[in-house]
């Protein structure tokens, strides 16, 4: 999610965040009822072990969150990002104002245009022939258009490449939703031709690829420091927060979401920092102040880092897979701002963006499910996996 996307939801108070690649629970359809078939089923199909049927006419859907293209774009965009929320509309206004500030125009829809170039060279490459479709929850092109775009092409089974390496509602649940949105708005058109079925990639926090292109990155950025510097530096992991609720359910492996952000910066480090030690903050937090959601802020961790007497830090976000606004907002900005404040050396590393390693890694995910691997956590989710339950509405 970019920075404005974090405004979006704070006005409208969600139970959920909506990080980069989260989404709207489907109309009609309260958080603590049961999701729809097509949810259960992770897109209309059991994973299965067994390979890919030859002459299969398959795909790649790039699924992610949506951003504004230009100053028109805003409102109408913070509208579908809140919709059903009965957002005042003097409180979306102010939230477009975060937007305008950057022309009206979110990074993330080119950044997405800029992997999907990068996926479709590494697949050509590999002498993979797979056409890669693009579909987007809050704006254009919009995942139900891409769902019957591939129906039309005749496209019976789609692999869904979402925007976020790691588990949670937000994460990888609200993915699957948006495949089963998409399936229905299909459906439910007597003249459309069949829709492919389709399954979700796993999570790729730890794949080598995303490790490496994050451990890259971090190289880089220690070596922005002053030198005298560089060895004493505090590194310090970013990912967005969530409610700790949230938190509390993310998966049958426990808490996944913070175990998988866990594992991923202990790789990043180990390969770019052996011996290291790493401190994993929150950033991007949204939602009331009474609703406890993962701590410590990165900015409060900087005050701490300072108290205790660091000269340098180096942040990695190694929790988002590309610089969009939430990035650059947070972190280039108010985080920098605050370390310069209190006198800290800083420097941030990139995401993982089209580094060839990354882009690579996410070939063989789709590599491995075409050839019938096992099923991992992210494609092979139980039913209600990372699913919130909130107290049910009151009877009208």
């Amino acid at each position: 999610m970019d920075m404005a996307m974090q405004s979006a939801s704070d006005l409208s108070r969600p139970a959920h965040p909506m990080p980069e690649g989260a989404s709207i629970t489907p109309a009609g359809q309260q958080p603590n009822e049961e999701p729809s078939l097509a949810v259960r089923n992770n897109g209309g199909v059991a994973p299965s072990t067994a390979p890919a049927p030859a002459g299969r006419r398959d795909a790649v859907l790039v699924l992610g969150f949506g951003g504004p293209e230009g100053p028109a774009d805003v409102m109408p965009f913070l509208e579908n990002v809140t919709r059903g929320r009965g957002i005042p509309r003097e409180r979306l206004e102010a939230v477009a104002e975060h937007y305008h500030h950057f022309g009206g125009v979110s990074p993330i829809n080119e950044q997405n245009e800029a992997l999907i170039a990068a996926l479709e060279a590494e697949l050509e490459t590999a002498g993979i022939d797979l056409p890669v479709y693009w579909g987007n929850r809050n704006w254009a092109p919009y995942v139900e258009d891409a769902w019957r775009q591939m129906a039309d092409d005749g496209i019976e089974h789609a692999y869904v490449l979402a925007t976020s390496a790691y588990a949670s509602f937000s994460g990888c649940r609200q993915y699957h939703e948006d495949v089963a949105r998409a399936r229905v708005a299909l459906e439910s058109d007597p003249g459309a031709p069949a829709g492919p079925t389709a399954e979700k990639l796993p999570h790729y926090f730890d794949a080598p690829g995303f490790v490496q292109a994050n451990a890259d990155a971090l190289a880089v950025a220690l070596g922005q420091l002053p030198a005298e510097l560089r060895d004493g530096a505090r590194l310090v992991a970013t990912a967005h927060s969530i409610p700790n609720a949230m938190a509390d359910v993310a998966g049958p492996q426990g808490h996944a979401y913070e175990a998988e952000l866990q594992r991923a910066a202990q790789l990043v480090v180990d390969a770019a920092a052996p011996g290291r030690s790493f401190d994993l903050v929150w950033q991007s937090r949204s939602g009331p102040p009474s609703v406890p959601w993962l701590e410590p802020d990165v900015n409060d961790h900087l005050r701490a880092l300072a108290e205790n007497g660091e000269q340098a830090v180096v942040v990695f976000p190694v929790g988002f897979i590309s610089d969009h606004l939430e990035v650059i907002w947070d972190l280039d900005n108010e985080a920098k701002e605050t370390a310069e404040e209190l006198g800290l050396a800083f420097a941030r590393a990139a995401t993982a963006g089209t580094h060839a390693a990354f882009v690579r890694s996410l070939r063989e995910l789709l590599a491995e499910r075409r050839a019938g691997g096992e099923p991992r956590l992210g494609t092979n989710c139980p039913a209600f996996c990372c699913f919130v339950q909130r107290p049910a509405r009151p009877a009208a």
